[in-house]
């Protein structure tokens, strides 16, 4: 039994089925006791969806990340989830992948269910100009219900961004990597994102202050897999180096399992920097220096963002929150 059957049932239309759920004072109270007479007659339980279609408000926010299974993301989807249910709001999740043509897909489809708005998770929805037309697919988005990024910028109406700032924190952590002795760093990646791309010129700032350049830059192309890269690392027979920054802290993991099997001992001979404060950070031994990337407060930005905007107050734009490093054992300063 569903909404069409009990408007079928009832002789009216789906959406006086809708407003009668919503109790609107837009349908007859005659209709409303007649509705509502089927709907206890077959046993009807509404759902979100059936409430939204007669007012265009569903209560509904379409959230969407490239992979659900990587830890940030997954973090962020979790806290997002728990804020905007305390609010009183209803979450569906789409598992986009990083390719431009099924991020388009992935919001294309999410619209289509009628969503109050899209939460976007992750820079790879953006784009190093927030002008770039390759994002204009969101700026079309937003035309239709308001878009909300995290950790992700682009500029246009009734998009709203909350990012940590990665190219201060980076070259933040650098600085103190570089101060402690080390000369020789590696940039250590998965796949090029807007943020991974602040963090390596975070990295080459701090660098090119002390007169330093990067030993490498490592894209290992292994999504939070941590014994291919170390398996990665290990085939780069003429690696010399004595700082690794690791663009999360998979990376940073598997970097840990190349110095135990080189027989490097960290921090001594290499020092070893994470980015996310993941839990992989402290199952690690030693447990493992990152960056807090700050997803709890970004979320909770956002959350508070779209609670301010869908109750028609003012409230958006940019906000940026400060990463900092977190130290663990895998650095001596």
């Amino acid at each position: 039994m569903n909404i069409y059957d009990i408007a079928e049932l009832a002789g009216v239309s789906i959406a006086t089925v809708s407003r009668v759920l919503n109790d609107s004072p837009n349908v007859a109270e005659k209709t409303k006791l007649r509705v509502r007479g089927i709907m206890e007659e077959q046993g009807y339980v509404p759902s979100g969806f059936s409430r939204g279609l007669g007012l265009n408000a569903m209560k509904t926010i379409g959230l969407i990340c490239p992979d659900a299974a990587d830890d940030y993301m997954a973090k962020v989807v979790a806290c997002l989830e728990g804020s905007l249910r305390d609010y009183g709001y209803d979450c569906i999740l789409r598992c986009s992948g990083y390719s431009y043509e099924d991020c388009q897909i992935a919001v294309s489809a999410l619209l289509r269910c009628r969503v109050d708005a899209l939460v976007l998770i992750g820079s790879v929805y953006a784009a190093d100009d927030p002008d770039d037309p390759r994002v204009n697919y969101i700026r079309e988005a937003a035309a239709q219900a308001p878009v909300f990024m995290v950790n992700g910028y682009v500029r246009g109406e009734n998009i709203y961004c909350a990012v940590c700032d990665d190219y201060h924190a980076s070259r933040s952590a650098a600085a103190e990597m570089i101060a402690s002795g080390r000369r020789k760093i590696l940039f250590l990646t998965d796949m090029d994102t807007v943020s991974t791309n602040l963090k390596r010129k975070g990295c080459e700032a701090a660098l090119a202050q002390a007169g330093l350049k990067l030993q490498g830059d490592v894209n290992v192309g292994l999504s939070n897999q941590i014994n291919q890269t170390r398996d990665y690392l290990l085939k780069l027979t003429d690696l010399d180096v004595d700082g690794i920054f690791a663009a999360n802290d998979a990376l940073a993991a598997g970097a840990m399992k190349y110095a135990k099997r080189k027989g490097l001992s960290v921090p001594g001979d290499l020092c070893i920097i994470g980015y996310n404060n993941s839990e992989l950070s402290v199952c690690c031994d030693p447990e493992l220096s990152t960056i807090d990337s700050r997803e709890r407060r970004l979320c909770q930005i956002v959350a508070d963002f779209l609670k301010l905007h869908l109750s028609g107050r003012q409230g958006g734009g940019k906000v940026y929150a400060k990463g900092y490093l977190i130290r663990r054992g895998t650095t001596d300063f």
